[in-house]
């Protein structure tokens, strides 16, 4: 009965690591910890140790997950196993003993296997399964720093780990607007810009490799050393991973060093290998189902700290899903205060048995993300809300999956039109700066924002926002500093930051054009008067006078509008592109960039759209002989394309 018992929490504890492995490997997403991962997995090897039994598909004995079938698959010559790995210092002393061993960092990225012949690149694989992995050649060729030809002639096999560094990915996150869109970690950016079907999307993420491994290299005499190997790889050109040569006698020094370097390194590491120097010694030890015996994996040990939980904030998002967040007594983490840490959901709230005052145990996952590694006290006092922070309206838990989340029920709610505050104060609406989306998310969390006129009141919650992690006095007063130019506006880019269904700013400067930059009239007009505007349709005249039939749409303009000062813009010049569309691509010269061109045709009248079709009168593009999409659809339409000068003399500017 026992074993019966055994047995089943094995399937159990298979199954979720294996999902987790699978959304890891496959699908760049993580569904728990590496902390609750290793727990777990040390839970199975100690039950199949203890039943002497190894099911089938046991992530024990498996390596990896299925590669996607969206790029081409090729078996590896030799499989790729994992490393059997410790956070015990002394376990990896035991391991090197008196042998010399090198150890490097062991970096988080995505493992790539590199094949050159007659001195060139011939191929790249991903790690894939370990057995299998994905065709990568065209990617690999724009990663930052692999040569593209070495001075060796013969045929060579190594391994390496492409990574994207944290300035890179900060950069690169800073420039999605989107928050859900943005990437949670430079592992995730790094696997999703290696497995591109498009490389010129990899060459913009800045991928470096480092090589950790020689596979072979043709009739080399590596002199029965590790050391060597990677000595005569950066003689080839390749960046090796930074690694120093130990005995258990020497490893408290390197590991120090590791230690403290680890905490400003700008490249993710989640801990060292280490590798025996002698290759025949190594190669003589074999391997398990699943480790090679020549190499040993060490991860940090999480820093772990008590403190006491004093707040749980309960945050709402555009889903509707209510987000637990603990607040906790400030503590010192990996070299940084943290104060607060995401608890994903009701499921874990009660796992954890959270309570207001209770001692929890809290770390960085990854030495990054601060979570809760255990409740002390263990209370379970917290009380649900049963509320939205956000509107008020009701709180519901929901069981999915097995997993208990809060969710706000009111369709209504502001936290679920998170997109219509971010188009709203875009450059384009009320080009406020200093409302990142992250930055409403909280404002609206906390109830500081339920309309777009709450806004321009933002100063009524001057203590509490100042107050609030990474939101000081002199973000605040930068913020209300925006707030005040963008009081002074004009009327398109009011219409067209109510966000209203299909109505961008050159269809909102039209609509305002037609009629006379009158609001009242704009407010009161019919569908059918609407849509007989040049170049505005039925769809958009229905969304325009639906949205201001509704009474409550019209209070929160009158709202806003209590707070602007709207300029009447002027028309530059006869209208003489009335009615007439444009599409600009390629580079321009006479113009600082297309949205200039943009703004000059919009002041004459016309207006510029993103694609070719039958309406486009023309294409503006300097590159007049271009084998682009735009030109061959304008050439298989008949739409004539013009150059800048050719565009200028239609305007009567040259």
């Amino acid at each position: 009965m026992e074993t019966e018992t055994s047995l089943q929490q094995m399937k159990k504890l298979a199954e979720k690591l294996n999902q987790a492995a699978k959304a890891y490997y496959q699908e760049d997403r993580e569904i728990m910890s590496n902390r609750e991962y290793d727990a777990l997995y040390d839970q199975l090897v100690a039950l199949e140790k203890e039943t002497g039994t190894v099911l089938a598909g046991s992530p024990t004995i498996s390596v990896g997950y299925e590669a996607l079938d969206t790029l081409p698959k090729e078996a590896h010559e030799t499989p790729m196993l994992s490393l059997d790995k410790t956070k015990d210092r002394e376990v990896l002393r035991e391991f090197i003993g008196t042998h010399q061993t090198l150890l490097s960092w062991k970096l988080d990225g995505l493992t790539i296997v590199l094949t050159y012949e007659n001195g060139l690149l011939q191929k790249a694989v991903t790690r894939g399964n370990g057995i299998i992995g994905e065709v990568i050649t065209n990617n690999a060729r724009v990663f930052q720093n692999i040569p593209l030809k070495i001075p060796f002639q013969g045929r060579l096999v190594l391994r390496g780990e492409a990574i994207i560094t944290y300035s890179d990915f900060e950069k690169i996150n800073a420039s999605i607007e989107d928050v859900d869109n943005r990437y949670k970690n430079p592992r995730n950016l790094c696997s999703g810009s290696v497995r591109q079907l498009n490389n010129e999307i990899t060459a913009r993420r800045n991928v470096r490799f480092y090589a950790f491994s020689l596979v072979s290299a043709e009739n080399e005499d590596m002199h029965n050393s590790r050391d060597y190997q990677f000595q005569w790889l950066m003689r080839q050109g390749f960046d090796v991973v930074e690694y120093r040569m130990v005995t258990g006698e020497t490893l408290d020094e390197a590991m120090d060093y590791f230690a403290g370097a680890v905490e400003s390194n700008d490249f993710p590491s989640d801990g060292l290998v280490a590798l025996y120097d002698d290759i025949a010694y190594g190669d003589s030890l074999g391997s398990t189902a699943k480790f090679p015996r020549n190499a040993f994996a060490f991860k940090w040990a999480d820093e772990i700290r008590e403190t006491h939980l004093l707040e749980m904030e309960w945050s709402p998002s555009r889903t509707g899903l209510i987000n637990p967040v603990a607040i906790f007594e400030p503590v010192e983490l990996e070299g940084t205060t943290v104060s607060r840490a995401s608890v994903h959901n009701v499921s874990i709230v009660k796992e954890l048995g959270l309570g207001i005052g209770d001692t929890i145990q809290v770390y960085k996952a990854n030495m990054i993300i601060p979570q809760i590694a255990e409740n002390l006290t263990r209370s379970g006092s917290l009380k649900i809300p049963d509320i939205c922070p956000a509107c008020g309206r009701e709180a519901r838990v929901i069981k999915e999956n097995e997993v208990e989340s809060l969710y706000c029920m009111n369709p209504d709610c502001a936290a679920k039109k998170i997109k219509a505050f971010t188009l709203f104060v875009s450059r384009d609406a009320m080009n406020i700066d200093g409302l990142s989306e992250a930055t409403l998310e909280k404002f609206i969390a906390k109830g500081y924002i339920h309309d777009f006129g709450d806004i321009f009141e933002i100063e009524k919650f001057r203590d509490e926002i100042t107050a609030m992690e990474g939101f000081g006095e002199k973000s605040f007063e930068n913020l209300l500093g925006s707030l005040e130019k963008a009081r002074e506006t004009t009327l398109p880019r009011v219409i067209y930051s109510l966000g209203i269904a299909n109505i961008g700013l050159a269809n909102a400067k039209v609509i305002c054009r037609y009629f006379d930059y009158d609001l009242e009239l704009i407010r009161h007009a019919e569908e059918e008067e609407i849509s007989a505007i040049d170049g505005i349709g039925p769809v958009i005249a229905k969304n325009l006078a639906a949205y201001f039939a509704k009474t409550e749409n019209n209070q929160k303009l009158d709202h806003l509008l209590s707070h602007l000062q709207i300029q009447k813009e002027e028309q530059r010049g006869e209208q003489i592109f009335a009615g007439m569309n444009f599409v600009v691509t390629g580079s321009v010269e006479r113009f600082a960039n297309r949205g200039e061109v943009k703004t000059f045709v919009e002041s004459l009248g016309g207006k510029v759209t993103g694609s070719v079709t039958g309406k486009t009168n023309y294409l503006i593009n300097n590159d007049k002989a271009s084998n682009s999409s735009k030109n061959k659809k304008a050439k298989e339409l008949g739409i004539p394309i013009l150059s800048e000068e050719d565009f200028l003399k239609l305007a009567g500017r040259e």
